[in-house]
């Protein structure tokens, strides 16, 4: 596909902080469009976990971002249905790439430019017929800017940590609610003070707070900026 047939193709960016439900829409609008998914976030969060099994001092931005390029990341879409697996440098690191941990680790790296150079291309080529929907943090603002569709989602910070909670308590996993709130607040603060893709909405998007709203009725509003 030619550079100019692909910018043609329609892309739908969903960015916003951690816990404001991007996944969960994303999933379902690219469903009940027929469109390809991007997850930038399980990008970012896989490189932090290979540079962690790799001893890598996330610090060290020129070793960090020679992982980003070589790291072998696979999305994988389960026969039966279910949760999309990610397989990194051939490892299913789906459960331990959702953890606060690894999504620490992602904000951590996603600070340094190199690192999102390297994954730029990566992204871009996800840009595919009939239609991509971007979930990220930068997709409308930097990687997608020429999107037609642009959506920032947010939430309350109490709201997403309880989410979080819910999530993580559901796969198993011990965690403590008011950690967690602690947690967001500062990636939220780290994520918009950055100098490189600062978190903030694209100029022309449209803000959606999902505070109190049932999941149905923020797909019903997103599709409706589409099919508009």
């Amino acid at each position: 596909m030619s550079p100019t047939e692909k910018t043609a193709v329609p892309v739908l960016t969903i960015d916003g902080p951690s816990g404001a439900g991007k996944g969960t829409i994303s999933r379902a609008v690219a469903e009940a469009l027929g469109w390809h998914l991007l997850d930038s976030g399980a990008l970012y969060r896989a490189v932090g976990y290979a540079a962690g099994m790799a001893g890598i001092d996330l610090s060290d931005a020129a070793a960090v971002t020679r992982c980003a390029e070589t790291t072998k990341i696979v999305f994988r879409a389960p026969k039966d249905g279910g949760e999309t697996r990610v397989i990194v440098n051939g490892h299913d690191a789906t459960d331990e790439i959702r953890t606060e941990t690894a999504g620490a680790a992602a904000s951590a790296i996603a600070a340094i430019p190199a690192v999102r150079a390297a994954l730029f291309d990566l992204q871009r080529a996800f840009r595919k017929a009939p239609g991509l929907v971007a979930d990220g943090r930068d997709m409308g603002t930097v990687v997608f800017t020429d999107a037609p569709h642009k959506i920032f989602l947010t939430a309350s910070a109490d709201e997403r940590a309880r989410r979080r909670y819910k999530q993580l308590k559901a796969k198993g996993l011990a965690v403590k609610l008011s950690s967690l709130l602690s947690e967001i607040e500062a990636r939220d603060q780290r994520d918009a003070a950055r100098k490189v893709a600062p978190l903030k909405p694209a100029v022309g998007a449209l803000i959606v707070d999902t505070t109190g709203m049932p999941v149905e009725d923020v797909v019903a509003r997103v599709l409706a900026v589409v099919r508009y």
